[in-house]
């Protein structure tokens, strides 16, 4: 793959990203749905317009498990948490989960690159440290299982070689996953864990979503989802562990833009240091080896 091209890919992949974190902080940040169903229709949305491009479906119920177990989480999350801390989070954690499955693996980053993820996940920690700005600990916790899930999706797709067929069949089965998880949630009402019905199943049966909210979950399922995940896996071919896992770290400096441009979030000393250590993590780590 040229350089370019690869460039291309991953850049478009970042954005889609980043798009998904805004589509469903929208969505949920304004109570125009329930977590839950969002989940669910972004998941179906996805399989249906990935249906509609590829002829078969290949993919595998291990990689649907972390899709599933990504999206859940991701959803409840924002709830409570702006663009920028949702997507700094996330994807912390997927630099975490993919660099560490790396290193198990005998593939030891170099110094330099080292260096590039001791700055990124000091931005992180920089975010998340007790204080006043701090984000929510149960929030944070969903959102840190959605990125180590995404992690692991993303391993998974450095072996694809059929990304759209691969892609379609994850999402089919992992809207499979939703469906039950949707179903389980319905009769939890009836079941009181310390006299309080189930938050999970509260937000499955919240009638009061909208329009707008339905509209918001399909566009982040059909578009920015299922057709951005086909290009990730594309482009996963030609990046190492490592490096995948650390231009992704961008995504975050790219949905706080966002959100401050089209949600009205304000912009943080935090959130702005913790960004520009990322920044200069991903420059460091991306920077060509000298040849000895």
């Amino acid at each position: 793959m040229s350089p370019l091209r690869l460039t291309l890919l991953t850049l478009t992949a970042l954005l889609a990203f980043a798009a998904n974190s805004l589509l469903c902080r929208m969505a949920l940040g304004h109570a125009l749905i329930d977590p839950g169903r969002y989940t669910i229709v972004r998941l179906v949305s996805g399989a249906i317009m990935l249906a509609l491009l590829a002829r078969a479906w290949r993919g595998s119920w291990r990689a649907a498990f972390f899709l599933f177990l990504y999206a859940a989480p991701f959803s409840f999350a924002y709830v409570e948490l702006t663009t920028g801390t949702g997507a700094l989070i996330a994807f912390g954690m997927v630099q975490m989960t993919m660099i560490g499955a790396s290193i198990v693996r005998g593939h030891h980053p170099s110094p330099v690159e080292w260096l590039g993820i001791a700055l990124a996940l000091g931005g992180l920690y920089w975010l998340v440290r007790p204080g006043l700005a701090a984000p929510p600990i149960g929030a944070a916790l969903m959102m840190a299982t959605a990125g180590t899930a995404w992690g692991y999706y993303s391993l998974i797709g450095r072996g694809s070689v059929a990304p759209l067929l691969d892609t379609a069949g994850n999402f089919a089965r992992a809207s499979v996953l939703a469906v039950v998880a949707g179903l389980i949630a319905l009769a939890l009402p009836h079941v009181h864990l310390g006299g309080a019905n189930s938050a999970l199943a509260a937000g499955i049966i919240d009638a009061s979503a909208k329009p707008s909210g339905y509209l918001l979950a399909v566009v982040s399922g059909a578009i920015t989802s299922a057709l951005g995940y086909v290009i990730w896996y594309a482009a996963l071919r030609a990046l190492t562990a490592t490096r995948a896992a650390l231009v992704q770290t961008l995504v975050p400096v790219l949905s706080a833009l966002g959100g401050i441009a089209l949600l009205g979030e304000k912009a943080s000393w935090r959130l702005v240091g913790a960004g520009v250590l990322i920044l200069a993590g991903i420059v460091l780590t991306l920077r060509p080896r000298r040849a000895a």
